[in-house]
């Protein structure tokens, strides 16, 4: 045997190995010299196993120990015995036994680190993003990578069971507009051509149905060059799947049926079916946003009927250009001015012009910057719309265009449960949200945009209504406020989806172009299906409670997205870009 072979892991030592010489390796988590003996815990991916140096068993090994330092990678072997009652340590389950030693080997030393691994929640994100490799070691961030890998290997053990191909897409692909900016790859033997990293498998997936594939999921790697954020990074996975000859509910009820299997498997929840639903209409209308946060209440009420013949001149404005008035009810805190102040600077952060807020007093008499204008029976009329209103309790009101107003109040009312701790904790909501509007309004390109994507089903007698009024057969599902996933039914007639990219301003020549192999595959026996992909990232960063993927991902990249640790992405030398028929031009100032 070499000297760094092992016959078990450092974790897995049970009493079964009692007085059995075994063959131990791992890194030194910590090192106690209490002079006539050396303890040190040796610890691998399996857990922490304690060692112990004594001269009486072995001199050599025992002054060969003087030597070793935290994060030393070692190979031991020795004898298993039992501890001494008073040394019984019950928080590992090693923790009454360890391993006398009768041999080492030090296969590899580490000098000082840049963090120990107990200070690494104190340093900057970046200094741990550089030396990725020691962060990793820590137990808890190797608990997420090994869920990580349950998570997914149950993933795919349910989609076996239920008849499913797992197929790999291609990586190098072909530009498309489907919404978000792509990374782009020149090809050396094609000068100015030009590969796209796929945003998702989209087309692809599609293409597997008219092949007759029925049932198709990956583990899909995703790329997109957009600005990131705790839960959004350049490269991504997500478990993407395509069904044939279904309708919404059955692929609504296969994601229902995976998440029962892995709440119970990795939370111990049996959870509740079918999830509850709602419209997109009706989230934006109660809560201010199309992935809601349900596990508290808090919702939008819509008070614009109450201003509608006030005096007070900027309310009287929105209403009169169309706009709506909205209000958030807070039962559960008597705000001070202070407090007050602090919510009118809060919502100008998140974007408002300013916040109205009214409070009532214990005798229900208003308190506001404008409780001059209202009427003396102001209280009585506004219960009318908002029927749960007390005394002691305060609105926060914005005004203005409704989709603008409803999503500044959006963010507000996450704002005041974080405030008011109204946020259960170890609580999981999922729901999901239907009937999407298939189209929305660029302003600023002045053109219609695909609200999911163009290859998006609309619903209904959809060519008799006006652009803006038709649904989309779009469905997904929230977890706690955050999109887990989306996915809808597609368009398989190519008189459809020609008219659907018509509605987007894609011309004849453009739509030939870029997805010509699309309506001719429609063409050729095309069979109706639907699909999801669900953020596999995002599920783990919410079953482990992380604060953002980047914790749940084995190399991540910064919120500027660079690898810090590969120094990536890095500058080419001239000449590398000569090879792709490149050229850089001066940055845009």
């Amino acid at each position: 045997m070499t000297s760094y072979q092992r016959t078990v892991a450092c974790g897995a030592v049970t009493s079964a190995y009692l007085g059995k010489t075994i063959y131990l390796c791992g890194w030194v988590n910590r090192r106690r010299d209490h002079g006539g003996l050396i303890f040190v815990d040796l610890r691998d991916r399996a857990g922490l196993m304690q060692i112990v140096f004594n001269p009486a068993f072995s001199k050599e090994a025992h002054e060969a120990a003087h030597e070793l330092r935290s994060e030393y990678v070692i190979a031991v072997h020795g004898t298993v015995v039992q501890r001494t009652p008073q040394t019984v340590n019950k928080e590992l389950p090693t923790g009454s036994l360890e391993l006398q030693v009768h041999g080492l080997t030090i296969l590899n030393k580490a000098k000082q680190l840049p963090f120990t691994l107990e200070e690494a929640d104190q340093v900057d994100e970046e200094l741990r993003l550089k030396y990725r490799y020691i962060d990793l070691r820590r137990p808890f961030m190797q608990e997420r990578i090994a869920l990580r890998n349950k998570i997914t290997f149950a993933m795919r053990e349910f989609f076996q069971s239920n008849e499913f191909y797992e197929i790999e897409t291609p990586i190098l692909t072909k530009a498309t507009p489907e919404g978000a900016r792509e990374f782009l790859v020149p090809s050396r033997m094609h000068h100015g051509y030009f590969y796209a990293l796929p945003q998702s498998p989209q087309l692809y997936k599609q293409i597997l149905m008219a092949a007759g594939m029925e049932r198709y999921f990956q583990i899909a790697r995703c790329f997109r060059d957009e600005d990131l954020r705790a839960d959004r990074q350049p490269e991504f996975t997500q478990l993407d799947l395509e069904m044939s000859f279904i309708t919404e509910k059955d692929i609504q009820d296969l994601i229902e049926r995976l998440f029962v299997v892995l709440w119970k498997k990795f939370l111990n929840v049996d959870l509740q079916l079918p999830l509850p639903r709602m419209t997109y209409h009706e989230a934006f209308s109660k809560y201010g946003s199309d992935k809601p946060d349900l596990r508290f209440a808090l919702p939008i009420q819509d008070v614009t009927d109450v201003f509608k013949t006030t005096e007070l001149k900027f309310l009287k404005e929105a209403v009169a250009q169309g706009g709506k008035i909205g209000a958030l009810q807070v039962t559960n805190k008597v705000f001070t001015r202070s407090d007050l102040d602090a919510q009118v600077a809060m919502a100008q952060q998140l974007g408002a012009q300013g916040l109205l807020w009214i409070r009532f007093d214990e005798t229900g008499k208003p308190e506001s910057p404008v409780a001059k204008f209202l009427s003396p029976t102001f209280f009585e009329e506004i219960k009318k719309v908002c029927p749960t209103l007390e005394k002691n309790h305060t609105l926060f009101l914005i005004a203005g265009p409704y989709k603008h107003a409803w999503t500044l109040l959006g963010r507000l009312r996450l704002e005041l449960a974080k405030l008011l701790d109204l946020i259960p904790k170890n609580t999981f909501h999922l729901s999901w949200v239907v009937d999407f509007p298939m189209f929305e309004w660029d302003e600023e390109g002045k053109r219609w945009n695909a609200m999911h994507h163009p290859f998006t089903s609309p619903a209904g007698d959809w060519q008799q209504q006006k652009t803006e009024d038709i649904t989309a057969r779009a469905y997904d599902i929230v977890l706690n406020g955050i999109e887990l996933g989306g996915g809808s039914i597609r368009i398989f007639d190519p008189k459809i989806q020609e008219k659907v990219f018509t509605l987007l301003g894609v011309s004849a020549e453009e739509l030939k172009s870029k997805f010509g192999f699309l309506l001719e595959a429609q063409e050729l026996g095309f069979p109706p299906h639907g699909g999801i992909a669900l953020g596999l990232d995002r599920l783990v960063m919410l079953i482990t409670n992380s604060e953002s993927i980047r914790d749940v991902i084995a190399f991540p990249k910064t919120q500027r997205g660079f690898d810090l640790m590969m120094n990536a992405p890095a500058p080419l030398e001239a000449n590398k870009l000569r090879d792709y028929g490149l050229g850089l031009l001066p940055k845009k100032k």
